[in-house]
């Protein structure tokens, strides 16, 4: 990945003109900048880090009655603006940081201005599954248009369908060619990648093709929310290690189910994989308790000191989402990121 950073850089200063190439592509915007809220400072720093800039200045405080304060403490007019902000707990505080501090910019003149968003809070309501039912994913996308976004950068959204709830562009990153690459590289033998329900089985092939593998399904049903049964499984998973695979991971009690009744069903042994680490209520001490191997997760949400345990194993987005910064700012094709 950092190869490829330093290729898209070097891209980048061409398509800026610094080579006096006519058939180079110029930025529609003189520069950029990069911006955060406090819900994932840290990635927003590596972020800035790979791409050689500071973080730009904005100070995001309360109010006594909690209400949020934002102040931009540098000029953004006409720049192309990127706010690096996870909707994640404390969700609604962090939603209306990236609300707010869009609409400063809006005010402020920026030129473009893209929301950066690891982790889209809200996806899991995407339809109505019974009646009265809001559809939660569609109404943050509405706001986050309405505060004056231009454009979404987003990974691994709950249901792909969501890009269609914007009317402006999304590009939408993928999470699972990082969690390819670390488990190629740890060379594990009779692998199959399993998904934990129906709706996670795309995401299983597209881990399962490039290593090579077959994928396995489970059956399971969720009377109601953050509590699944099992079913059955489909597929073949005796002596064999398997790796269950989902878009987040968060009271950890699906993973957790999942894995003991593979366990039970002869798998060898049983590693986790997933983009986002929401991991809420009791999802710590399940993982702690529970039959998986390893879990290995994505820093699209902050791990606390006390989320970080032995089982659980973190790896960057930043080189990813950097990277697509740059291709956004300049023009060019994000798809080529995956070639």
């Amino acid at each position: 990945m950092k190869n490829k950073m330093s290729e898209i850089m070097h891209e980048g200063d061409s398509r800026s003109g610094k080579d006096g190439g006519s058939k180079m592509k110029h930025s529609r915007y003189s520069t950029y900048k990069v911006f955060a809220g406090n819900s994932n400072k840290a990635l927003a720093e590596e972020i800035a880090a790979i791409l050689g800039k500071p973080l730009g200045r904005a100070d995001v405080t309360t109010f006594s009655d909690g209400e949020i304060s934002i102040s931009l403490g540098e000029t953004v007019r006409g720049i192309d603006a990127y706010i690096i902000q996870s909707t994640c707990d404390p969700v609604n505080r962090s939603l209306m940081e990236l609300l707010i501090m869009i609409d400063a910019m809006k005010r402020a003149s920026a030129g473009r201005i893209n929301a950066v968003v690891p982790y889209y809070g809200y996806a899991r309501q995407d339809r109505k599954a019974k009646a009265r039912d809001p559809i939660t994913a569609k109404l943050v996308a509405d706001l986050i248009t309405a505060a004056g976004a231009d454009r979404v950068i987003t990974m691994d959204l709950h249901a792909n369908q969501i890009q269609g709830f914007f009317n402006i562009p999304v590009d939408h990153l993928i999470g699972i060619p990082i969690l390819v690459k670390y488990f190629i590289e740890k060379r594990l033998e009779d692998v199959v990648v399993v998904s934990p329900d129906h709706g996670s089985v795309v995401r299983a092939r597209n881990m399962a093709t490039p290593m090579n593998v077959p994928i396995a399904i489970i059956d399971k049903r969720r009377p109601k929310p953050n509590v699944a049964e099992v079913m059955n499984i489909i597929g073949e998973i005796k002596d064999k290690t398997a790796i269950i695979v989902d878009d987040m991971i968060d009271t950890a009690g699906t993973i957790t189910l999942a894995a003991e009744a593979l366990m039970k069903m002869g798998a060898k042994e049983v590693y986790a994989a997933a983009t986002h680490p929401v991991l809420s209520g009791p999802a710590i001490k399940r993982i702690e308790e529970s039959c998986i191997r390893e879990m290995v997760l994505l820093n699209t949400v902050p791990m606390p000191p006390e989320k970080r345990i032995d089982k659980i194993h973190t790896l960057s987005v930043a080189p990813l989402f950097a990277e697509a910064v740059l291709r956004v700012h300049t023009d060019d094709s994000l798809s080529r990121i995956f070639d």
